[in-house]
Formats: C-alpha cells, sequence, structure tokens
C-alpha cells in the first residue's frame, strides 16, 4: 500500500521535479517507502532516485538534487502516510479511560507508535511493536526512543498495562541498547504499587543500561473524579512526594558519582506536592526531559530571570493584567509577577488559580484547567486589560481547551483579551511588562 502524494510546496525541491500530485511514492533509492520514517530517512541524502506511479499506472524515474536534510516538499494525505498504531494496553492509570462521555472522539483514541516517538517525543510501551518494526528501528539506527517504563519488574509490568506482552517487551531496551540506541524514559508513580521497593527495583535496572537509557522521569499519577469501575488508585500526598524526592535524589545523586549524570529526575509536578523548592538550574542537566514536566519551571525562572536583567526599564507602567493558571503552579507564578511588580509598583497584576471542578480536585496542572471552569471562576474578578493563560491549556494548534470551549468563548464571555503566552520565560515576561 502505497501513499499518495496530495499536495507539493512550493519552491520545494519535488516542485522543479516530475513528480505530480495523485503519484503513488514506491521507492526513494531503491529503498522501499512504507510510511513516514522510511520517508524521512531515506529522502535525507542529496542524490535521490524516486520511483512513483501515476493516477494511469505509468512508472516514474525521478532525479532530484537536493540540500542534505532539506524536506523534499511532498504532501500526503496523514502525516504517518498511513494510519496511527492504537493502544493495545488497558494501563490501570491511564488518563484516556479517566475522561468523562460527551467530548470530541480525537480525546479517547490512544496513540502508541513508535513513529510519534521519533517525530514528535511521543511515549511509547513497545508493546505492539513487531519484531520486524524493532529490528527496522535498529537497522535504521533511529534515536532517541521515548519508552514509557513504568516498572522493570515483567509481572509488575503487565499487571500496570493490563497487557500480558507488558513483562516480555522490556526485553527490547536490552535488544536497543545492545544495538547503541539510546532511550529516554517515563515512570508514572503510583502509590503502594510502583513506588518504594519497586522504584529502587527499577531504577537500578535502568542504570545498569546506562548510556542506552540517557534520563528517567518519575511523575505522579494523575487521578479524575471518573474513575467508576477503573483499578483504585492513591493520589500523592505531601508526605509520599517528598519520600519519593529524597529516594530519587539520593540514587541519583549516585549516578552523578557513577556515571557522571543524574539519569532520574522528578517533575515539578511533584516537588510542588511535596512543597518543596524547584531545584537550582545545574541540577537538571541538558533538560532533557522537558517535556514530562521535568525542570520546566526552573528553566521558565531563568529565562523569565534573563529577560528580566537584561531588558530596559521602561518608564511607563505596563498596563493591568491577570494570569490564570493550575492550583500547583500559582504560587509560582506569584513569585514571577511580584518580581515585575517590583520594577513597576504602580502595577496592577492578579494570578488566578483555577481550581479543577471539570476533572476533579486532585487535577491541579495547569494544562487540565478547561475553558469553563475558567470562565465560571474568573467572572467578575479583576482581569486588567489581559489575561494571560500558558499555552499547554489548549489543544495543539486548535484554539480549543479540554472541553471544547474555545478561546473566543471565554474572550466573549469574561470581555477580556486572552493572550496565550508559550513555554518561554523571556516571552512571558515580554507578554507582562508590553505597553
Amino acid at each position: 500500500m502505497f501513499a499518495v502524494i496530495t499536495d507539493i510546496e512550493h519552491n520545494s525541491p519535488a516542485s522543479r521535479s516530475r513528480l505530480a500530485v495523485g503519484d503513488k511514492l514506491i521507492a526513494v533509492n531503491g529503498k522501499a517507502i512504507n510510511d513516514v520514517l522510511d520517508y524521512k530517512f531515506f529522502t535525507y541524502e542529496k542524490k535521490l532516485l524516486i520511483q512513483s506511479q501515476s493516477p494511469e499506472g505509468k512508472l516514474k524515474l525521478v532525479r532530484i538534487s537536493k540540500e542534505e536534510g532539506q524536506d523534499l516538499g511532498l504532501v500526503f494525505e496523514t502525516y504517518l502516510m498511513d494510519k496511527a498504531h492504537a493502544c493495545s494496553n488497558r494501563c490501570i492509570f491511564c488518563f484516556v479511560d479517566q475522561m468523562p462521555r460527551g467530548m470530541r472522539k480525537t480525546l479517547y483514541f490512544k496513540d502508541d507508535d513508535a513513529r510519534l516517538s521519533f517525530l514528535l517525543g511521543n511515549y511509547i510501551t513497545l508493546t505492539n511493536l513487531s519484531d520486524r518494526e524493532a529490528q527496522r528501528i535498529i537497522d535504521l539506527h533511529i534515536s532517541p526512543i521515548n519508552i514509557s517504563v513504568h516498572t522493570m519488574n515483567p509481572e509488575l509490568r503487565s499487571m500496570m498495562l493490563g497487557n500480558p506482552k507488558g513483562g516480555e517487551s522490556l526485553k527490547l531496551m536490552h535488544r536497543f541498547a545492545e544495538a547503541g540506541l539510546t532511550m529516554n524514559c517515563q515512570i508514572v508513580c503510583c502509590p503502594g504499587i510502583n513506588d518504594k521497593e519497586e522504584l529502587q527495583y527499577s531504577m537500578e535496572e535502568m542504570a545498569a543500561l546506562y548510556p542506552a537509557v540517557n534520563s528517567v522521569s518519575i511523575v505522579p499519577v494523575g487521578l479524575t473524579k471518573f474513575r467508576e469501575k477503573l483499578h483504585k488508585l492513591s493520589p500523592f500526598t505531601k508526605e509520599l512526594a517528598l519520600e519519593t524526592i529524597r529516594q530519587v535524589e539520593e540514587f541519583s545523586k549516585k549516578c552523578l558519582e557513577d556515571y557522571g549524570t543524574r539519569i532520574f529526575f522528578c517533575s515539578d509536578e511533584l516537588y510542588l506536592k511535596a512543597e518543596l523548592p524547584i531545584p537550582e538550574n545545574d541540577f537538571y542537566e541538558e533538560y532533557s526531559q522537558l517535556e514530562n514536566g521535568v525542570g520546566m519551571l526552573r528553566l521558565l525562572t531563568c529565562e523569565f530571570e534573563d529577560a528580566y536583567n537584561t531588558s530596559k526599564k521602561a518608564g511607563a507602567t505596563p498596563p493591568p493584567f491577570s494570569m490564570a493558571t493550575g492550583v500547583s503552579a500559582a504560587p509560582f507564578m506569584e513569585m514571577l509577577v511580584n518580581m515585575v511588580k517590583e520594577r513597576y509598583p504602580e502595577l496592577q497584576a492578579n494570578v488566578y488559580p483555577i481550581i479543577n471542578d471539570f476533572f476533579g480536585h486532585t487535577i491541579d496542572v495547569a494544562g487540565l484547567v478547561t475553558g469553563g471552569d475558567l470562565i465560571n471562576q474568573l467572572r467578575g474578578k479583576q482581569l486588567g486589560e489581559k489575561l494571560l493563560i500558558p499555552q499547554n491549556m489548549l489543544r495543539h494548534g486548535e484554539g480549543v481547551f479540554l472541553d471544547d470551549v474555545t478561546l473566543e468563548d471565554v474572550e466573549r464571555e469574561l470581555n477580556i483579551k486572552v493572550v496565550v503566552t508559550e513555554p518561554d520565560g523571556g516571552r512571558l515576561f515580554e507578554a507582562m511588562t508590553t505597553v
């Protein structure tokens, strides 16, 4: 099954060739193209011999010269050039299973696709990776691979993933390590299940795979109020968060001594739950686990402080504004706002922590705040001339909250301009201080 070219980007290398919309892409330099991984890998070279087939069935051989790594410019019906691989697990902590009914269908789709791991940074469990696909990853030497490990205990992993392949698929980590591939891993820590002694065992087993296992994040399980008929799980308490952080930091200190890197890092959410300060900049080394919320607040602070220290002190006080965020990060954002107020004593600015009525009060992160909660809790409040919200409140590129409320809905209901801030401290400082 070959992918059909649906468009060719203007002024791209392909636009200057005999390839045409409607052609089927068959091979590049003699290598069959089955999906986006093949396409990205085999079109990297400068000199390409493209084999395609016209809608009438005529075969074409097309030579294309381009810069190394330059995109060829072909567009297909789907990004992956075929369907995404659905998850075959029934994880006891799966967030999708904890969502209410009646939301848009895309929010209920669970992917577990290795191609999205390489291309978009998604985490995969390895349970639906065929031997052929695993060998292709090794042959192409594509890395890093992002893996949701959760535990290195095979029996426990099978139970947590609700899939008998859960334990067996851990062997792929050893196979990838032997092939010299790099893996970034994640542990969703569930109190009473894969914490404490089990967590210690998992860290020791993964550390033994260094340098193939490059980094590991430990993140607390997220539990919504929609857990009917699901595995009974307990949320993290302040005391357990503190205990887990101490355990991970102690082992990561040993790794630093043995390997020159900590390898293991707790997410910011755990530090906030434990009411501990976020570690300093040097602690996070290369910030390899940002997508899992590891060091995100520290990096944001460093960028914010750099912008604060290098910016010119404008005479005019910025217009009043407000900021909405999750309950856990609110004190942190309040600290950044107070820095700006020190420079502009007349500035009127408020930080509003949004309680998550939609998913339940155990959910306190900004990325799961809904538009409805935003409207209900900010209506009638002093919002100033603009409302700042973090980009992760919205679905990627859609301008829509998880509950299908749009940015336009929020602006209309609150009669305020909403400014979406990127996860960049410099941009956040600019959004606060623009006159």
